[in-house]
């Protein structure tokens, strides 16, 4: 009896040793395959931006004699800005007026004046001209006849080739006054150089009167009455109305995914739930070597009137959308980047690696292609199970977003 009992209590005991040798299994949580609708989408970060920016400053040193804005103001074309003080700017334009008086008059003086004076002096010297050589040839007959020396002919023949000479020297003196001529159009372009710099002294009396080129909203104002503006000085600065616009950046592995044309959604961090629409219009022809990103630019065509330069907004560019497809959170997919991304698979309680074939990819979801099936159990890695482990399985729990944080707004 003693032996039967002796051997009863080893058989327990063996039992007892055995249940705490054999392994438990590790304890994991898990998701299941579901299929639901997904959105694959790029998210970019940027700011609003204006069609341009305006900055207006002062041609010259000058006073500023009054500004007529304020910041936040929208302004017009031709609106005037600021007015300034400058008597450098009218002493030009003094000196400028003396000089075309004094070029005109001497124009007017070529037309009224030198000009018929030149043609009486042409005149006169071909009748001088005519006199001598009709000298000169009574001279030369005498001379022949024996009546005079020789001397007396050579001195007519002189006579006679200054008065030529005299009258070719008349004779183009009016012709540089008559139309074409060289003093005639001379002192026409001294009148047109006089006019020209009239022009320009005035057009920088003019630039003391500042208005606005274009339409738009001042941004910031620099100057007060009273304050002495140098040459160059920036003193407003205006948003040019026109087409409201997003400048952002997305990494460059999302260049793939991106086109002209692609439909966008922005969200401003100011005013998270009021979405507005938006177009992707421009992908930058290269990538910051440094940062490894690439500039992206949205055109907003209905801005809303929050809205302002600047801005910070956070914009989803929809890339790809399924009404039903296997999903699965990005966070259980192993080397999804490489080719051959896998899952641990909960089956008949051990873990099982199952390569998958991946899709679209949401914001922290993805798409499963090939490799499960809708209900499969897929091991999450922070429960640490390894291929071949015992599992003893939690209940699933909702997938979550793998802590992205999704702007109000935003596709999920």
């Amino acid at each position: 009896m003693k032996r039967r009992n002796l051997i009863l209590a080893l058989a327990a005991a063996g039992l007892v040793a055995a249940a705490v040798l054999w392994p438990r299994g590790r304890e994991v949580e898990v998701v299941s395959v579901a299929r639901a609708p997904l959105t694959q989408s790029v998210v970019a970060t940027g700011r609003i931006a204006t069609p341009a920016r305006i900055v207006i400053g002062s041609p010259l040193a000058a006073t500023v004699l009054e500004v007529t804005v304020r910041e936040g103001e929208p302004v017009r074309p031709g609106q005037v800005l600021a007015r300034l003080r400058a008597d450098d700017a009218e002493a030009l334009v003094g000196q400028a007026t003396a000089a075309l008086a004094e070029a005109e008059a001497r124009f007017a003086q070529i037309e009224s004046v030198s000009r018929p004076v030149a043609a009486q002096q042409l005149a006169q010297a071909e009748a001088n001209r005519k006199v001598a050589l009709a000298e000169a040839e009574r001279a030369r007959q005498l001379v022949a006849k024996g009546f005079y020396a020789q001397s007396k002919a050579d001195d007519a023949l002189r006579n006679a080739a200054n008065a030529a000479s005299a009258a070719d020297t008349a004779r183009a003196q009016l012709a540089a006054q008559q139309a074409g001529g060289s003093e005639r159009e001379a002192a026409r372009a001294r009148v047109d150089q006089a006019r020209a710099q009239l022009v320009n002294a005035r057009a920088r009396a003019a630039q003391l009167t500042l208005t606005a080129p274009a339409a738009g909203v001042v941004l910031t104002r620099k100057a007060e009455p009273g304050d002495v503006a140098t040459a160059g000085k920036v003193l407003l600065e205006l948003a040019e109305a026109g087409e409201t616009r997003v400048y952002a950046t997305v990494d460059e592995k999302n260049l793939r995914l991106l086109k002209p044309g692609q439909k966008a959604r922005g969200v401003a961090d100011a005013f998270p739930a009021q979405p507005f629409d938006a177009e992707l219009y421009y992908l930058a022809p290269a990538v910051d070597p440094q940062r490894g990103t690439v500039e992206t630019r949205f055109r907003v065509p209905a801005a809303p009137p929050f809205l302002r330069p600047d801005m910070t907004v956070s914009v989803e560019t929809v890339t790809g959308h399924r009404d039903a497809t296997l999903v699965l959170p990005a966070e259980v997919v192993r080397d999804a980047d490489s080719g051959k991304p896998w899952v641990l698979v909960a089956r008949d309680g051990i873990a099982t690696r199952a390569e998958v074939g991946l899709g679209l990819s949401g914001i922290g979801r993805v798409e499963i292609l090939t490799g499960l099936a809708e209900g499969d159990q897929v091991v999450l890695p922070a429960g640490g199970a390894l291929e071949g482990d015992r599992l003893r399985i939690r209940e699933a729990r909702k997938p979550k977003v793998s802590g992205v944080q999704v702007p109000q707004g935003m596709t999920r």
